[in-house]
């Protein structure tokens, strides 16, 4: 909780630090990799740091914490800190890069912001870094100390699958030979390569498995450029260089996207893209469970081929006992099938549903405002965004 004092002061400067709040992040991350470019090199996304899309994540982060620690002084937005905190874990964040991160922000503040950094703003403001900092360094220390073994280990590739003409699924086991532990499903890793040029990336990919299985299992889409975005460094990679027998860098399973509370309650899994994979693990659990509540399956995509991990999708989805299946395709769908993007217009939504997002962020605000109309309470929509969380950042 912020002090009165800072409280006063971070709301009267809140619309400046708010409207500045992009150029900071630009700046901030500008010096950050100045004075430690193997960050740059060996940890942050260069994809998203090229699109900028991680500044403004990382904008919209600050900007939401500050707001909220306002407006609702008494409560700890721990599903935005939990979220943040599982990707950094994901990344073997360690709580004395947090003290590099508050040295080049205060002076990107300053530099952006000039004459109006009096000692009590930067005192506010720094109050409200640390309350942040702190609670996500007690976040991941947890997180760590669950995970039995964090960090990087290596596995071998034990199989590779061609799923789309753009997806692949690699399985892959301990190269060590130890035991495979268990993870819930929804959960990602992060997987850890070092290309050509000498740099090491971090991606994160969900578990597209069954939980329970000997080996891990995770399904990758080569990302295409634009002309706005470059091509993705770490999925062409994989796509075009890794084979059986070859070693890959593994973090252990982490991710908030997990069917906590689900038991006995009417579920909605919805999904657009290679945001399929971790509903098909979730799937895979739900049969292995038991659950016998009802479970819509909702899949957007461009067509039957480029729909990965299609037959698993059915599969798992054939094994509930009470399961509507709604697939959408752009084109070449079957007879009888649902042509165009995902609408929920004439889906049955059960009183009670909990629902499950992961796709393009356009399609999960459409679902979600879809059903919320529906009468689906917004606090049991959950959902998971591949690369940086610009929901906040576009609030």
């Amino acid at each position: 909780m912020l002090s009165e004092p800072s409280a006063a002061t971070v709301r009267a400067t809140l619309p400046a630090v708010g409207a500045a709040i992009g150029e900071i992040t630009e700046r901030f991350y500008a010096r950050l990799f100045a004075a430690h470019p193997e960050l740059l090199r060996d940890l942050f996304n260069r994809g998203n740091q090229a699109a900028g899309t991680q500044r403004q994540a990382l904008a919209g982060s600050i900007a939401a914490f500050a707001t909220h620690l306002l407006d609702r002084p008494e409560q700890r937005p721990d599903a935005m800190l939990g979220r943040i905190a599982h990707k950094h874990a994901s990344l073997g964040v360690a709580p004395e890069q947090y003290d590099v991160v508050h040295e080049h922000l205060f002076a990107a503040i300053v530099e952006v912001l000039g004459e109006a950094v009096t000692p009590e703003v930067a005192a506010a403001w720094d109050e409200v870094y640390w309350l942040m900092a702190n609670a996500l360094t007690a976040i991941e220390k947890r997180l760590y100390e669950e995970s039995g073994d964090p960090g990087f280990r290596p596995w071998e590739v034990v199989e590779r699958v061609p799923e789309t003409a753009d997806v692949v699924t690699f399985r892959v086991r301990p190269a060590d030979g130890a035991a495979v532990r268990g993870f819930r499903a929804g959960q990602y890793v992060s997987v850890g390569v070092t290309l050509p040029d000498g740099a090491r990336q971090i991606r994160q990919y969900s578990l597209s498995g069954a939980p329970g299985e000997s080996v891990r299992q995770f399904s990758v889409k080569r990302v295409a450029g634009d002309g706005t975005t470059p091509d993705g460094e770490v999925s062409d990679h994989l796509h075009a260089r890794v084979r059986v027998g070859d070693v890959l860098e593994l973090s252990e399973p982490y991710g908030d996207l997990v069917l906590d509370g689900s038991a006995g309650r009417p579920l909605l899994l919805a999904s657009a893209g290679i945001g399929v994979t971790p509903m098909v693990a979730m799937l895979a659990a739900l049969a292995a469970d038991g659950h016998r509540s009802p479970v819509t399956v909702v899949h957007g995509d461009r067509s039957p081929a480029d729909h990965a991990l299609r037959a698993d999708h059915v599969a798992y989805a054939g094994k509930l006992p009470d399961t509507a299946v709604h697939f959408f395709y752009e084109r070449d769908a079957e007879p009888g099938g649902r042509t165009g993007l995902v609408d929920l217009t004439d889906v049955a939504v059960a009183p009670g549903t909990r629902a499950y997002l992961c796709g393009p962020l356009p399609f999960m605000r459409a679902v979600r405002a879809q059903l919320i109309e529906k009468g689906v309470s917004p606090a049991d929509i959950h959902y998971e965004v591949f690369g940086p969380d610009l929901w906040l950042a576009s609030a």
